[in-house]
C-alpha cells in the first residue's frame, strides 16, 4: 500500500512517498523550482515520487495533507479576536489567499492529478511528531515539538508509545519561543522563516548583554511560555515584525545589507541564550512528566544545532534523535508515516527501519555525461574518485561534490556538497566571499570518519550523523582544522559511516590516509540565496559562476 504525503502553500513544499516500511522517495520542491523555501504546490517533487516508484497515482491509495486548513482558520480568528481585537479585522492580507489555497488543495489535487481515492487532512504538529518518532530507534519516548507557529499549537510535550503518539500538553499562539527568534531574526535584517542560522551562527561574535532585556519579553515557568506581545506586530506587518517598544528596549533595526555592529552581535547572543535556557526548561520539565530517557525533537527551531548541542550535554535525556528535516520539509514525510500508522493494524510496526536522508533524486553516468556534452566542458572519466579528489583537497582545491542521491533536509550531508581542507587557516574566508557570496562569520562544518569523532570532537562517542548538533573542538585539535572551528571553539559537526554512505566515508578515509586528518569541510552545494542543487545542470551552473576549482560529479572530474 502506498501513501504519499504532502507539504505545501506556508513555506518549505515537498512531499514524500512510502510504501510498507521503506520510504520510496522524498524531495523538496524548491530544489526543482529553484525557489527557496518556496510554499508553492509541490508537484515537480509529486512527479519526482510517482516517477522513482515507477506507478501512476491511482495506485496511492491514501493522500495526506499537512495541515487542516478550516480548524487553522478558525483557530486563528478565535486567538486574533481574544489576543489582538484590535487587529481582528486587519489581518495580513498574504493570509486570506494562503488559506484559501488549502482549502482548495484537494479538489486541486484530485482535479490535476484524476485522483479518486483517499485524501486527508492532517493534524499539523501530528505530522512533525511523526516525521522524529517513526524515523527514530526508540519504540518508547518523549517527543518535544518547537516551532514559532502552526495550526494553534507552538509547543507540544507528545509520547510515543509502541507505535502510538499521544499528545501530553501543549503551548498555544502566540507564546512561542520559535515566533520571537523568527521576529528578531527579521529585526536583526535577516529574512524570517529562513534566517535564523544566520543569527545562530553570529551569537558567538557577541555577548549576552540584552539577556535580562529578552527576560522581560518571554517567560518560561512549570512548562509554561509567555511571550509579551507588545513587543511585536506579525499581523500587521509593514516593514518589521517588531513595535517601537522593541526598538527602544534594542536599538535601531538593522536593514539587510548593513555594517552588523556589536550591538546586532549582543542581541543574537543574547537571543539564543535565552532559547537554549527555556528549550532546555521544556525538556526537563517534558522528563519529569514522560518517565522516558529518550526524548524526540521537532519542528523548526530544533534546527537550532547549537541549542541540540546543550540539550546533549545538559538535559536529563540520556538519548536524543533528532530527523534531518525538522523543519516543515518533515511534515509531509510525518503525514505519510502517520496515515500509515493509522491504517497500519500493527502499529509497533508503522516505524522506517535504518532511516537515511538520501532519497531524492539521482542521475546516471550517461545523463551526467549528456549535460557535460551539452555545456561543452572538458571533462575525465575517474576510476578512483575518491583517491583523486583526496589528492586535490591536499593542494587547496576547492570541489563540488555531487554524487548518488540528493538528501532531504536543510544540510548537505555528503551527496550534494562543496568540500575543503579543513587545515587552511584561509578556507573560511575564501569559501565565504569568493564561493558562497555571503556573510563572512558564518562557519562551516567538519564531516568526520565516525571512528575518529571523538578524537576531534567532545561526542561522547556518539553518532551525529545529520549535523544537527555542535560540540566543542578539543583543544588540542583546534590548530590541526581551523576552517571548521567556530568562534567559541564548536563546531557542527557530521559524523559519516562508511554503512550508510560509503562513498563519502571513502573520500575522507583517503585523505585520512594522505594527512593523517578524518576530516573534511563541508558545505552545501549552493551560493547564498539558491537551494541546494538537484541535478547536473544546476551543479554545472553553480561550478561555473563560483570559484570552485574541480567538479566531481558521477564518475567524472570537470577542472576549471
Amino acid at each position: 500500500m502506498y501513501f504519499l504525503g504532502l507539504n505545501s502553500y506556508m513555506h518549505d513544499s515537498s512531499a514524500c512517498l512510502i510504501k510498507n516500511n521503506e520510504i520510496v522517495a522524498y524531495a523538496e520542491e524548491e530544489r526543482f523550482n529553484r525557489e527557496k523555501h518556496t510554499g508553492l504546490f509541490p508537484k515537480n517533487a509529486v512527479d519526482f515520487c510517482l516517477n522513482r516508484a515507477k506507478i501512476e497515482i491511482h495506485d496511492i491509495r491514501h493522500v495526506g495533507f499537512s495541515w487542516r486548513p478550516v480548524r487553522h482558520v478558525i483557530y486563528r480568528l478565535i486567538d486574533l479576536y481574544n489576543y489582538f481585537p484590535d487587529v481582528f479585522f486587519k489581518i495580513n492580507p498574504k493570509r486570506p489567499s494562503i488559506f484559501m489555497d488549502m482549502l482548495k488543495v484537494k479538489n486541486y489535487f484530485r482535479k490535476k492529478y484524476r485522483y479518486k481515492n483517499k485524501f486527508h487532512f492532517l493534524d499539523h504538529q501530528l505530522c512533525h511528531c511523526a516525521s522524529s518518532y517513526y524515523t527514530s530507534p526508540f519504540q518508547r519516548t518523549a517527543i518535544l515539538l518547537i516551532e514559532a507557529n502552526s495550526e494553534r499549537e507552538t509547543t507540544l510535550f507528545g509520547m510515543g508509545d509502541n507505535g502510538l503518539i499521544t499528545k501530553l500538553k501543549a503551548i498555544r499562539y502566540p507564546n512561542s519561543i520559535g515566533l520571537l527568534y523568527l521576529c528578531v531574526t527579521e529585526y536583526l535584517g535577516f529574512k524570517e522563516n529562513s534566517g535564523e542560522g544566520k543569527v545562530m551562527g553570529l551569537a558567538p561574535y557577541g555577548q549576552p548583554t540584552f539577556y535580562n532585556e529578552f527576560k522581560q519579553i518571554i517567560k518560561n515557568s512549570n512548562g509554561q511560555i509567555y511571550l509579551n506581545m507588545d513587543y511585536f506586530d506579525v499581523h500587521l506587518k509593514k516593514e518589521t515584525y517588531v513595535t517601537q517598544k522593541f526598538i527602544q528596549l534594542f536599538g535601531p533595526r538593522r536593514r539587510p545589507e548593513d555594517t552588523i555592529e556589536k550591538r546586532h552581535m549582543d542581541v543574537a547572543a543574547s537571543l539564543q541564550k535565552i532559547t537554549e535556557d527555556i528549550c532546555l526548561n521544556l525538556a526537563n520539565d517534558l522528563y519529569a512528566i514522560s518517565n522516558s530517557e529518550n526524548l524526540c525533537l521537532a519542528g523548526g527551531v530544533a534546527l537550532n544545532s547549537v541549542m541540540n548541542g546543550k540539550l546533549q550535554k545538559y538535559s536529563k535525556f540520556d538519548n536524543i534523535f533528532i530527523p534531518p528535516m525538522t523543519n516543515d520539509v518533515g511534515t509531509s514525510l510525518g503525514a505519510a508515516l502517520y496515515l500509515k500508522a493509522i491504517y497500519n493494524k500493527k502499529t509497533a510496526d508503522s516505524f522506517i527501519n535504518n532511516f537515511t536522508p538520501y532519497l531524492g533524486p539521482e542521475y546516471s553516468n550517461e545523463e551526467i555525461e549528456h549535460v557535460l556534452r551539452s555545456k561543452k566542458l572538458n571533462y575525465y572519466p575517474s576510476k578512483d574518485i575518491c583517491k583523486k579528489i583526496a589528492e586535490e583537497l591536499t593542494h587547496g582545491k576547492i570541489i563540488g561534490w555531487f554524487q548518488g542521491r540528493m538528501e532531504v533536509g536543510p544540510r548537505a550531508l555528503g551527496n550534494r556538497s562543496i568540500l575543503a581542507d579543513p587545515r587552511n587557516t584561509q578556507m573560511k574566508d575564501i569559501l565565504n566571499y569568493k564561493v558562497k557570496h555571503r556573510e563572512g562569520f558564518r562557519p562551516f562544518a567538519p564531516s568526520v570518519l565516525v571512528e575518529k569523532a571523538n578524537d576531534y570532537f567532545d561526542t561522547k562517542r556518539l553518532e551525529v550523523p545529520f549535523m544537527l548538533k555542535v560540540f566543542s573542538v578539543r583543544p588540542e585539535r583546534k590548530a590541526e582544522i581551523p576552517a571548521v572551528v567556530h568562534a567559541d571553539d564548536t563546531a557542527r559537526l557530521q559524523t559519516v559511516c562508511k554503512r550508510k554512505n560509503p562513498l563519502y566515508w571513502n573520500l575522507i578515509n583517503e585523505f585520512y590516509k594522505l594527512t593523517n586528518c578524518p576530516v573534511i569541510l563541508n558545505t552545501s552545494f549552493n551560493v547564498r540565496g539558491e537551494p541546494i542543487v538537484c541535478n547536473p545542470v544546476n551543479a554545472v551552473d553553480c561550478f561555473l559562476k563560483t570559484k570552485i576549482d574541480i567538479l566531481a560529479i558521477g564518475d567524472f572530474l570537470v577542472f576549471k
